[in-house]
Parts: C-alpha cells; sequence; structure tokens
C-alpha cells in the first residue's frame, strides 16, 4: 500500500496530524497499536491552551469541546495557609484555558477522521522503520490477525508513536540527541464522584506534599497528590487519599468533598527531550520527542504545535516544492518546546515538596510563591506560559477544506 504520509500512533498528534493534512489535500494513512476502545477509553487529563481550542474550532473538531469543555479564566495557588487567584483571562488580554479531556479528544478527532474516509489500521503489530534516509521510507507491520507482513511505502513517516514507539529508535543512536530530568516526585491521581468543589484548578504547597485540585465535570473530579513515584497505589486506601487531600487543601470555611474514588494510580514525573526531531524522511511529533511533568499542563499542547508546524511543512513541500519549513522543523518546534520544559519545570520545582531541602531551599521556595502571587509583572508571565505562548509560524486550515 502507499500514501503521502504515513502515521505511526493514533494520539492527538497522529491523529491532528493526519486531520490537518486531509485539510490540505494531502493523503495519510494512520497505524495505531491499540484498539480504537482502548485509545478512547484510557482515561487523561487535558487542559488546552488557547492556541488548541482555537486550532480545533478553526479546523472543525471543537462542537463537542465547546459545548462539554469547562473554560477557565484563572488558576489558584495556595500556600501559607492561603490562596491566591492568578487571573490569566485579564493578565493575557482575554485569553483562556479549556478543561476538556485527552481522550474526549482523541474522540472527536477519531469520528472526523472515519467520516472523511481516512484510513487508520487500529491494532497492528511489529511495527517497523526503514529506508527513512531515503526518499522511498517504508513501514513494514503485521494487521490484527494477520501473520505476513504488510509494508506501507510512503514519501514521509510522522513518527507520533509516544515515548516507548518504534518511531524514534529507528534514528540511529549515535545521532540521536536527548536530554532528560528525572523528579523525585511520583502523582498519585484519582477521579472521583463528587460534585465540582471550585470553579478552578486549585495548585497547593503544604509541608506533606504538593496537592492539585482539577475537574472532569459537573459529577466526576481528577485530583493529585504528590507521593514516592515508586509507592504501590495498593499502599494507598480510599480513607488514605482523602485523608491527605484535607490536609493539604482544607482551609478555614473550604473542605474538599468526600465521594467513590472510581479509578486511581501512581505516575512518575520527568522532563525529555529528543532535539533530533528529523532524521531523513522521518518527523518525531508529541510525546515521541518530548515529555513534560503534568504540573504545567503542555503534553497535548506542545503535540498541537508540532503538527501545526509538520502540516505546514507538508504542505509547503507538496503545493508549492518549498523546503524550508520541513528543514527548519526541529529549530521550529524546539524553540517553543523549550520554554514549556522551562515553565513546567518551574511549576514543578516551586509548587512541589522537596524534603531533601534544607530549610533554606524551602523559604526560597515559598518567597518564589510569594513573589508570583504579589508582583504583577511575575504573574503576567505564569498566565502567559499557561495559557499558551504564540506559535512561531502563522497557519491558515480554511484556505484547502
Amino acid at each position: 500500500m502507499h500514501t503521502q504520509v504515513g502515521i505511526i500512533g493514533a494520539g492527538p498528534a497522529g491523529l491532528l496530524l493526519s486531520h490537518l493534512l486531509h485539510l490540505q489535500g494531502i493523503d495519510s494513512i494512520i497505524l495505531e497499536s491499540r484498539s480504537r476502545e482502548e485509545i478512547e477509553g484510557t482515561i487523561r487529563a487535558g487542559v488546552l491552551e488557547q492556541g488548541t481550542v482555537d486550532l480545533l474550532n478553526a479546523t472543525g473538531v471543537g462542537a463537542r469541546m465547546m459545548k462539554e469543555g469547562h473554560a477557565h479564566h484563572g488558576i489558584e495557588l495556595q500556600f501559607n495557609g492561603r490562596r491566591h487567584r492568578i487571573d490569566m483571562h485579564e493578565l493575557t488580554g482575554g485569553k483562556k484555558i479549556t478543561v476538556y479531556a485527552q481522550h474526549e479528544v482523541i474522540k472527536d478527532l477519531v469520528a472526523a477522521r472515519l467520516e472523511a474516509g481516512a484510513k487508520i489500521y487500529f491494532n497492528v503489530k511489529d511495527v517497523s522503520l526503514h529506508q527513512i534516509e531515503t526518499s522511498s521510507p517504508l513501514i513494514r507491520f503485521q494487521l490484527e490477525n494477520g501473520t505476513d507482513y504488510e509494508e506501507l511505502n510512503c514519501d514521509f513517516i510522522a513518527g507520533c508513536d509516544g515515548f516507548h514507539g518504534p518511531s524514534r529508535q529507528a534514528i540511529p543512536a549515535n545521532l540521536r540527541v536527548e536530554k532528560q530530568k528525572i523528579y523525585p516526585f511520583g502523582w498519585l491521581g484519582i477521579l472521583a464522584k463528587t460534585p465540582q468543589v471550585n470553579p478552578e484548578l486549585i495548585y497547593s504547597n503544604h509541608e506533606r506534599g504538593f496537592a492539585l485540585i482539577s475537574t472532569r465535570s459537573p459529577e466526576i473530579q481528577r485530583h493529585y497528590i504528590q507521593v514516592d513515584p515508586k509507592d504501590d497505589i495498593t499502599n494507598w486506601s480510599d480513607d488514605r487519599i482523602w485523608s491527605e487531600l484535607h490536609a493539604r487543601l482544607d482551609m478555614d470555611g473550604w473542605s474538599i468533598l468526600d465521594g467513590p474514588i472510581i479509578q486511581k494510580n501512581i505516575v512518575s514525573m520527568r522532563s525529555f527531550v529528543c532535539e533530533t526531531m528529523h532524521y531523513g524522511n522521518l518527523f518525531l511529533a508529541g510525546d515521541a520527542a518530548h515529555i513534560v511533568p503534568p504540573t504545567g499542563a503542555k503534553g497535548l499542547n506542545l503535540a498541537a504545535a508540532d503538527v501545526q508546524v509538520l502540516a505546514r511543512g507538508l504542505s509547503e513541500y507538496y503545493h508549492s516544492g518549498e523546503e524550508d519549513t520541513l528543514t527548519r522543523y526541529s529549530e521550529i518546534c524546539l524553540r517553543r518546546i523549550w520554554k514549556a520544559q522551562r515553565f513546567s519545570y518551574w511549576m514543578t520545582t516551586m509548587l512541589h515538596r522537596n524534603f531533601e531541602h534544607s530549610s533554606f531551599e524551602h523559604n526560597i521556595q515559598l518567597a518564589e510563591l510569594d513573589y508570583v502571587t504579589s508582583s504583577q509583572a511575575a504573574a503576567t508571565s505564569l498566565a502567559e506560559n499557561y495559557v499558551g505562548l504564540p506559535m512561531e509560524i502563522q497557519t491558515n486550515y480554511s484556505i484547502r477544506i
């Protein structure tokens, strides 16, 4: 089989890229190792930057997001027993974020691609990349229940298959430039059937550790507490989790609401960047190229930014023969990636309790929080980064719809 762009991975990056290419009249085929039910049913957080929301709306896949998502104009920072609001809407000239879960974005994109007649092969096995340094790369794989290997010949390969996928590994190890930071923090996240307790996210720095109040719907809430990343979730009963949330978040006259916990898990936290995002005719996008700690809410948004650049470059190549954007793909994306990494690192180290720190270092952390919440300049910097920095290139996907 043949296509112009072979896309590995049906996460937000791969699906959105395929959608953007379709609007520019460029053919693609998506290969995904999981089932449709799994990718649509894996519950993940979703805080969408203003630019991501605008992109989904501009390309015709934002209707359900606008109906069911929750627009937030600010966030609250809690420390030393007090809560301080950062008014992102006012500080950024009217921008905001929208809370809309990642799996819901995936549902919308899958539906749009299938409605347009796109080819998405789910449950594929043993995917490998070949000839990526040539003008005729190919992807070899097995279909679900198949025994023979299929080959997908394409002009370009987009590796949107996450950190553990085969795309990044197809770049020779001696040519990959990778940088990583492992944090001594983990997040225990829960989904709970309780009413919403606050209209906006609450980030709490507490002596017992970080906590975050988020939301999914009026009936389902998403909360997090800082734990040892090596801890076992079986050590955390529902009562113990609620006790920690109360200890880290309750204030005079305000208390978090308990309820049935329907999901809980522990995830470790790291920052990772593969600066070699382009090799031959292979381009990496999303988690295949970078991982951010969730504190800054940048993961899905960075994926959307990557594929905007890549779709722009591929459109220029096919419609005018220009290759400048494709050649500069890594350079353009990495400017935004490293700014997002800086912001995520800053938020993570400012809000989490590092129990190896001295009292001096802890007081510096509290002073940083005090400065951010008392200086308009510092609050504006946080707000600008949180709602999303501007794209380095201008894109217009309406011209070929």
